[in-house]
């Protein structure tokens, strides 16, 4: 199983990983990323790493992929 790490510090809000993947993300009312799972099963692995791409400032990690 994958899990999802958060850089400290980096996020600035985007909001892009949640438009990805709403069932892993969400933003809290500062607009910071919040992992709502933290561990990913295999079958959502693209979805996520889809979701870690596309965050523009690197703020997000899949470890185990």
């Amino acid at each position: 199983m994958h899990r999802i790490e958060v850089v400290e510090g980096k996020c600035i809000g985007a909001g892009n990983c949640v438009d990805v993947a709403e069932d892993y993300f969400d933003q809290g009312d500062d607009a910071l990323v919040i992992v709502l799972k933290e561990q990913v099963p295999e079958g959502d692995v693209a979805e996520v790493e889809r979701a870690v791409k596309a965050c523009p400032v690197a703020a997000l990690r899949l470890l185990g992929a």
